[in-house]
């Protein structure tokens, strides 16, 4: 049997295809995983229980009754005694619609979804297979200089934010168990500990949020700000960054309530200034939010981004979710210059007014104030009761982002060229020089990965031709472009191999 349609499958390649992939409605095209389970309606033929409803309530509002429907299907013809109906009993079925012939299911066999519409079903996880247990337990959460000792494993640095990170996340989870473990209620609330992280660009925030996520094992969802719009006008809606967590914890409400939600680029919500037009994107959103920050009941759809009638709904208390908000806020250090110097130019001591320009981290003398003049409203900085900033990395603090980190960019690469079975090597003015090329390109840790990747390229491409390399090492000339990297052959590692042995 020749297959010129798709469609056009045994019956064996069909059940095949029904163990691999999704059913999904003939109607609304939605997944079973969506949509709920199927009604078979002939084989083939699949209909969802929501436009399976709204067919009987159609029927049901054109004033027929399931009698008055058979009669007209012909149900209520009596037989006569040879088993045949009688004539009058035809004249009159023939009559009950005129013109209209109803649509026989067995014609449409064949005609189902076709595969290129259908998802396929998701693999299911062994059970049996031990899951490893979270490194921090958020019901005997630890003190947090052991959650900043589990930091510093990941993150280089920044010792002033992980060390007001391990706090709030500390004070929030034992707000968190408390409520849990309904203890005696003494008529303090203790609220909630959100938190606005301030930094320069590729200084680490979102890599920060993203470590703390992991060893706490609770869901985390990373919405950039800048696609919210109010009331999901051209964009998304404020509630959208709750579905994104409810999906992040497979649908699950309760793991869902304890999870972290990172909305990035904040600062990008700033009151508009000078303008006439409605600023759906900016205060508009930061009035939307303060509710959710606060803590309320916020109705989201289940396996969908946005609102309507055929997604299912559920309610999510964002009560217990630990809001974690941050941006680089460019222009912030002109404002936080521009009052120093105010405070600081009158008078025979007065200051000079370009004492502040070259101070790298300006932003740690960040104020409420600044903030509100930056166009952050007050009810939104309220609800943000943990301010900080991150430092701007420094060369050092570039070059033990190379190397230290259990996750680091250099440690990667060693490990591709390990498959290859080549040791990868950087000398240490190597590190350097990949250093200050990062810090002039302005862009944060993120330039360290593009300059690797850049000279890089060259040895990756090379090293599957020749099975002799044993060893490379990364040179500062190689990096600089003066030179090239030394190649060590496989016979001179296992003769200096024997030579120490001997030794």
């Amino acid at each position: 049997m020749s297959k010129e349609n798709e469609l056009d499958i045994t019956p064996e390649e069909n059940d095949k295809d029904n163990d691999e992939y999704e059913n999904v409605c003939y109607v609304c095209r939605r997944p079973e995983s969506v949509a709920g389970k199927m009604v078979q309606v002939a084989p083939g033929l699949l209909i969802c229980p929501d436009c399976m409803q709204k067919t009987f309530d159609s029927v049901s509002n054109m004033g027929f009754s399931m009698n008055d429907f058979n009669a007209m299907m012909g149900g209520n013809n009596t037989p006569n005694k040879d088993g045949e109906e009688d004539d009058e009993d035809k004249k009159n079925n023939s009559n009950n619609m005129p013109n209209i012939s109803f649509l026989n299911l067995s014609d449409l066999q064949g005609f189902g979804v076709p595969n290129s519409q259908r998802l396929k079903k998701k693999k299911k996880k062994n059970k049996d297979e031990k899951k490893e247990p979270p490194v921090i337990d958020i019901k005997n959460i630890p003190p947090p200089h052991e959650i900043k000792a589990k930091l510093d494993e990941h993150v280089v640095g920044q010792e002033y934010a992980k060390k007001v990170m391990s706090v709030a996340v500390y004070n929030h989870y034992k707000r968190v168990t408390q409520a849990e473990n309904l203890l005696e209620d003494d008529g303090v609330e203790i609220e909630k500990s959100n938190m606005l992280m301030i930094g320069p660009t590729g200084s680490g925030k979102t890599y920060m949020v993203k470590t703390l996520a992991r060893l706490l094992d609770v869901p985390l969802a990373i919405t950039d700000a800048t696609s919210l719009t109010e009331a999901g006008y051209i964009g998304d809606d404020i509630e959208s960054v709750v579905s994104k967590l409810l999906a992040a914890a497979d649908n699950d409400v309760e793991r869902a309530e304890k999870g972290i939600i990172f909305i990035d680029e904040i600062d990008k919500l700033a009151k508009k200034k000078n303008t006439n037009q409605r600023d759906v994107s900016g205060e508009s959103v930061q009035q939307g939010m303060l509710k959710l920050l606060e803590g309320s009941e916020v109705e989201v759809p289940v396996g969908a981004s946005s609102k309507n009638a055929m997604v299912p709904m559920t309610t999510v208390d964002t009560g217990n979710i630990l809001f974690i908000c941050g941006g680089a806020f460019p222009d912030l250090a002109d404002i936080i210059k521009e009052r120093l110097n105010k405070a600081s130019s009158m008078g025979f001591v007065a200051d000079l007014k370009d004492k502040y320009d070259h101070e790298e981290n300006i932003l740690s003398k960040v104020t409420v104030e600044d903030l509100r003049k930056f166009g952050m409203i007050p009810e939104f900085i309220g609800r943000l009761p943990v301010v900080y900033s991150l430092e701007a990395l420094s060369e050092d603090m570039l070059v033990r982002i190379l190397t230290e980190p259990k996750n680091a960019i250099t440690k990667q690469y060693q490990k591709l060229l390990n498959f290859d079975e080549v040791k990868l090597e950087f000398e240490e003015g190597a590190l350097h020089a990949i250093a200050k090329k990062a810090q002039e390109k302005d862009l944060g840790a993120r330039a360290l990965r593009s300059i690797i990747e850049e000279f890089m390229l060259d040895i990756m491409y090379e090293i599957p031709k020749d099975d002799n390399i044993g060893t490379v090492v990364i040179t500062e000339d190689y990096v600089e472009k003066k030179g090239g990297p030394k190649i060590i052959p496989r016979d001179h590692m296992i003769t200096a191999k024997k030579q120490v042995a001997e030794s």
